[in-house]
């Protein structure tokens, strides 16, 4: 079965299990060059800073709708790509795309996947910073229960030793 180089092909298999262009790699760390604890923790952090994710964007979509009017999905895709109101969120989805792309590497990602642990660590330490980012983080953890157990899951990760 040929395939075109081009465009890669992904089809799912089942939770463990991942098909790109035909050739197989286990998310539990035979692909790549991340050792199967690391792989997990990565996959693990990426699963939660995705959840976190969401429930800050919901909260701002909340907020931005008070002030404005019900936004429509499409509409909420330009919001979050080229609203001011939606940068500060832009910092995880950079960080989700980083986790991404590491654990798509073929080569030797050991020292960057600590280097990507140790910026979600330090942007997800809102006390040690006072940016428009730490700001509004600490003030949806008051806001939203589900952000505080999210944010707990992913320190949890992030304390790890791999």
């Amino acid at each position: 079965m040929e395939h075109s180089d081009e465009r890669p092909r992904v089809s799912y298999l089942r939770p463990q299990l991942i098909v790109w262009n035909d050739r197989r790699m286990d998310t539990n760390g035979s692909g790549g060059g991340l050792p199967p604890p690391m792989r997990r923790r990565l996959t693990d952090l990426h699963a939660g800073l995705l959840r976190l994710h969401k429930l800050l964007l919901d909260d701002e979509r909340a907020i931005y709708e008070k002030a404005h009017e019900r936004t429509a999905p499409g509409k909420l895709l330009q919001l979050v790509i080229g609203d001011p109101q939606f940068a500060w969120l832009r910092r995880i989805s950079e960080l989700i795309v980083q986790i991404d792309e590491l654990l798509e590497s073929e080569g030797n990602a050991f020292a960057p996947a600590t280097e990507l642990i140790n910026q979600v660590r330090s942007l997800l330490a809102p006390a040690e910073s006072d940016d428009e980012f730490a700001r509004k983080y600490r003030d949806a953890l008051q806001r939203l229960p589900d952000a505080v157990l999210a944010h707990r899951e992913v320190t949890a990760i992030l304390s790890q030793n791999n």
